[in-house]
């Protein structure tokens, strides 16, 4: 199928295309050359004075496994004031559906999104509701740091190597796109009754410090090729003062490629009356000295949410803050643990406008939109749905200043928000949410314009209020196929899972088996993700991207 977009103002950063007319051509599913006149077309869209961009990517957004599926347990009343129900439509009436997640995405001209807290042993669970999600391409992030064969083989003095085949299977084994690491070491010192965990602790029994571990599979990540740096879940999340362990931990990189998540809850100082202030001047101060550091911001939006969370110690140590009141705290054998803490952030609430304001400053303080991203940390700092919202405190000075009229007052006098007055524009939002996104996950097919991208595609209808702009696409491409018209989804499409194949020598495999036939009450045979679980592989959804190596 041949398809015409003509007269829209683009806005691709890897073509410097900032806002120029131009038209765009799709042929089986990719942007495609011009091809010449005469040409047939069978749909031709005319989007005159509408703005036109690749489909976003999300980089770091809760989506699916165990925390995601224990939080809907714990709460089935959440997220129906976020999410329109929708009649007639398989699983529609679930509260926080996989169903709606792949249709809000979509509606708001989001095409791809990544759950970035695979555990290893859910990644069967996890997969399955990522497969249920309509529309949307999905991607997982393995977790590993506080696992027990990996601990044991650092303290029994491991080569390198050996980590590396170890990593590279996990990637394999559980179809997954990327290296995450949660608050190294932390969920299995919390089995020892740790309760907090800083950079340079030490593992009870194990005898190996967070830094270790978190420099060995950073340096696992590199050396076996994985596109997208490893993905870190600092120390000390949340704590007042912890800007100290964001600095150190982009310091421990060693000028190796590192991505720091949620950045906003390290953004913490301890200053002031309440021994608790904004650091966000000083985090970037680091930032910039360290151009081997990516980051996506986390940010902080009031109203009610549900934070979930792999750093089972951060989560536990709020479990009085649960708002309604009841929480969960869990362990996986061998792994890791999770936590799962409802919560509303107050304008009202000194820290949480305080943690609103760090977030605002982090993004308008930052120099590269090549290096900085969007995101709330789905749903910790605010549903994903709320993203247009943050869109437009970014994009609008004037906007910026009425909220912060209704925030705490103090915070709103000390913060740096009325000095900052600098504007995101369109092209700069095209960079954080669709070129750089790409790029920093390795999908060199999308995230662009280009001829050869997939043809995933938004437009939407330029308005002053961003907010609504952002929140409902004029129209939506997956895939070359019109899946959004005016808002309202009109066509319901498989998406697919973005994964890598990393090598790895297959000797480890023996040591796992080994190790799993003496520990694990699970299978080395049903841990492993297989194909054919989710259709025949000529209609696999794993779409395999190679390695840097490779």
């Amino acid at each position: 199928m041949r398809i015409r977009l003509t007269g829209g103002r683009v806005y691709d950063p890897s073509q410097a295309w900032d806002g120029e007319v131009r038209d765009l051509f799709i042929e089986d599913g990719r942007i495609r050359d011009d091809p010449g006149p005469g040409a047939h077309f069978d749909a031709i869209h005319e989007v005159s004075g509408l703005v036109v961009m690749a489909g976003g990517i999300d980089i770091h957004s809760h989506i699916a496994g165990g925390n995601v599926n224990t939080a809907r347990l714990l709460l089935p009343e959440q997220h129906r004031n976020y999410m329109a129900r929708r009649l007639g439509h398989p699983h529609s009436t679930a509260r926080w559906s996989t169903v709606e997640t792949g249709y809000r995405y979509a509606q708001m001209g989001y095409t791809t999104v990544v759950e970035p807290a695979v555990l290893p042993v859910n990644a069967l669970d996890a997969h399955l509701q990522m497969a249920d999600i309509p529309i949307i391409d999905t991607a997982g992030l393995a977790i590993l740091g506080s696992d027990d064969f990996l601990l044991r083989l650092l303290r029994h003095g491991a080569s390198q190597s050996q980590v590396n085949d170890y990593v590279a299977w996990t990637i394999q084994a559980t179809r997954c796109l990327g290296l995450k690491v949660i608050n190294a070491g932390g969920a299995n010192a919390f089995k020892w009754n740790v309760r907090q965990f800083g950079l340079d602790d030490v593992v009870p029994v194990y005898g190996v410090s967070s830094r270790t571990i978190l420099q060995t599979l950073q340096r696992a990540a590199c050396e076996i090729g994985l596109p997208h740096p490893v993905h870190v879940h600092c120390n000390n999340l949340g704590v007042p003062g912890n800007v100290e362990t964001a600095l150190a931990t982009m310091e421990a990189a060693q000028g190796l490629p590192m991505h720091l998540a949620h950045i906003q809850f390290y953004g913490y100082g301890q200053e002031g009356p309440r021994a608790f202030s904004s650091a966000a001047a000083r985090l970037m101060d680091g930032f910039r000295r360290h151009p081997n550091i990516t980051m996506d911001v986390g940010q902080v939006l009031f109203g009610q949410t549900v934070t979930i969370s792999g750093d089972v110690i951060a989560q536990y140590s709020r479990r009085d803050d649960a708002s309604p009141a009841k929480w969960v705290a869990w362990d996986a054998e061998c792994e890791g643990g999770g936590g799962v803490v409802p919560y509303r952030y107050r304008e009202s609430s000194f820290v949480n406008s305080l943690q609103w304001a760090i977030g605002l400053e982090i993004f308008l303080l930052a120099d590269d939109p090549w290096r900085v991203f969007f995101t709330t940390d789905h749903p910790n700092g605010a549903p994903f749905t709320r993203y247009p919202q943050l869109f437009r405190l970014l994009m609008d000075y004037d906007y910026r200043l009425e909220c912060l009229k209704k925030i705490h007052p103090e915070v709103a006098e000390l913060s740096l928000l009325r000095h900052l007055k600098k504007e995101f524009t369109l092209y700069e939002i095209a960079i954080m949410t669709r070129t750089a996104a790409a790029r920093l996950l390795g999908l060199a097919d999308r995230g662009r314009l280009a001829p050869g991208a997939v043809a995933d595609i938004a437009v939407y209808r330029d308005q002053p209020d961003r907010d609504v702009m952002f929140s409902r696409a004029e129209l939506v491409f997956k895939n070359g196929a019109l899946v959004v018209k005016s808002g309202e989804v009109i066509q319901r499409l498989k998406g697919a899972t973005q994964v890598i194949a990393p090598e790895f020598d297959h000797r480890i495999e023996r040591d796992i088996k080994v190790y799993f036939d003496r520990f694990y009450s699970l299978s080395l045979e049903h841990y492993m993700l297989n194909d054919a679980w989710f259709g025949s592989p000529e209609s696999s959804r794993f779409h395999r991207h190679p390695t840097l190596g490779a």
